[in-house]
């Protein structure tokens, strides 16, 4: 088997089609821009979540951070303190040092009362209880004041205490230095997730482009093309389910070239007949005496025609919803018995054994809602199939009996058994398929274009019921159909002698 070339994959301007009420229908976007879009997103989301939290993460360190070194130096001013015998004039000097780093320094008097500047700084010592050192306790706290956020830790002293107050962003610089380098982290990561999901979209999507251009040259007609399995698993079954749907398309465009052409044989044959007599009949090649053997002939080869061009519009029309059936309660068994004296005539001729089978009591015979036409149609068209097998001297049953069941009557069986040749075992399973059987028994055995048993099969779906193909005790084909009992509503009584209920 020879690949053609598979067509460029690369991305194809199309026009877009109207759709209903002439309006466009909206253009999808291709896999591989979804696929980039989702990991920009995925990326983008991943670098937001981590900077905010970096970013909170960062401050809450700066804070602790500026914490500690608050508490140390309270505690160093407290030694420093312990250690002056004059503590009052040895807390000046540090104030102005601790000033130049931006830490207040107020005084707390015995009774508690705080002194000192800004007043911003005195608020929040007074909310924080910095008054609660005096005593020997030690005080750490924080509250905002103004909209910020202020740091403070009160130490006691010989003459009451003191507290240390701080704005808590007095690392600012630092902190906006780490958050800067944190977005541009982002602004980097985005980045690097735009190339890779543009990689990564051409990779993925590659495969896929390729099938689609392959199913796009299928729809053109090729039929030799196959998709290489490749990629990951679920792309390799994308290619493989094209593949095979290849194949299958193959093999039923085989098929069906194989059955129109056995079609247009089966056609040809009685056109034939039927133009070569009615030429020499215009020839005046025929004479008087046998001008009535001619016209016969014509007249079967037309029914044959026609039996034929029939089973083909049924068939064309069993697909269509328009399908009509004339669904009524119909008593099987005296439609078997109509049945029997036509093709008694028929076996007669071709010195074949007729065998009705159908319960005799009229209270027994089963009554069944369907369509009289159609089901006689179907075992007419059994009842051909199975006269043209059958030797001289050996039967053709036509059976109608019930379902074996304990409890109320189901369904109902009527079957068409012969003792012809039979089929082999794997006949069966395709019995219904097509042309099946035509195609493995073409020279072999007489028969017709193949449609017969098709349409049959399709004919008593449409019923309800069901068709099956097995070997018969007469030791031919058993064909048994089995349809579901009419309600007990449709239950029309006796059935006048000598013809069908609803027939």
């Amino acid at each position: 088997m020879t690949s053609a070339p598979i067509p460029p994959t690369g991305p194809v301007a199309t026009a877009v089609p109207p759709g209903p009420g002439g309006m466009r229908k909206r253009a999808r976007t291709t896999l591989a821009v979804r696929v980039t879009l989702l990991v920009i997103a995925v990326a983008v989301l991943v670098a937001g979540i981590s900077s905010v939290v970096g970013i909170l993460v960062v401050r809450r360190t700066l804070i602790d951070t500026t914490t500690q070194a608050l508490s140390d130096q309270a505690d160093l001013v407290a030694v420093q303190l312990a250690a002056d015998p004059s503590p009052g004039a040895a807390l000046a000097p540090i104030s102005a040092i601790l000033a130049d780093q931006g830490i207040a320094v107020l005084t707390i008097g015995p009774d508690g009362k705080l002194t000192g500047s800004p007043r911003s700084a005195l608020r929040a010592a007074r909310e924080v209880g910095a008054n609660r050192a005096v005593g020997g306790q030690s005080v750490s706290g924080s509250t905002t004041v103004g909209g910020k956020l202020r740091l403070v830790q009160a130490r006691s002293s010989a003459a009451g205490g003191f507290a240390l107050v701080t704005p808590a962003d007095v690392a600012a610089a630092t902190r906006q230095a780490l958050e800067r380098r944190l977005l541009a982290a982002v602004i980097a990561g985005s980045v690097a997730a735009v190339l890779i999901g543009l990689l990564i979209a051409h990779v993925v999507s590659r495969p896929l482009r390729r099938t689609a251009a392959l199913a796009r040259s299928m729809s053109r007609g090729a039929r030799d093309v196959r998709a290489p399995v490749t990629g990951p698993r679920e792309v390799a079954e994308v290619s493989t389910a094209v593949n095979d749907l290849a194949d299958a398309l193959q093999h039923s465009e085989s098929r069906q070239r194989e059955f129109l052409a056995s079609v247009s044989h089966e056609l040809r044959t009685p056109l034939a007949g039927i133009v070569g007599q009615a030429q020499a009949l215009a020839d005046g090649m025929v004479g008087p005496d046998e001008q009535a053997g001619v016209g016969r002939v014509i007249v079967a080869e037309s029914a044959r025609l026609e039996r034929l061009v029939s089973d083909l519009l049924d068939l064309a029309r069993l697909g269509a919803d328009s399908f009509h059936l004339d669904v009524g309660p119909i008593n099987v068994a005296a439609l078997v018995i109509q049945m029997g004296r036509v093709w008694r005539v028929r076996c007669d001729a071709r010195g074949v054994q007729l065998i009705i089978d159908v319960p005799t009591d009229a209270a027994q015979q089963p009554v069944v809602a369907t369509d009289a036409r159609r089901l006689r149609q179907v075992l007419d068209g059994l009842a051909e199939n199975a006269l043209r097998m059958v030797p001289p001297g050996r039967p053709l049953v036509l059976h109608v009996g019930r379902e074996p069941s304990a409890g109320p009557l189901v369904s109902v069986v009527l079957q068409v058994r012969d003792g012809g040749p039979g089929l082999a075992a794997d006949d069966y399973p395709v019995a219904f398929v097509q042309g099946v059987l035509h195609e493995r028994y073409r020279g072999k055995r007489p028969g017709g274009a193949g449609l017969g048993l098709s349409l049959a099969h399709s004919l008593v779906q449409r019923l309800g019921g069901t068709i099956v193909a097995s070997p018969a005790a007469e030791g031919g084909v058993a064909m048994t159909i089995r349809l579901p009992v009419a309600p007990d509503a449709f239950d029309p009584g006796p059935p006048e002698p000598g013809r069908p209920v609803g027939g």
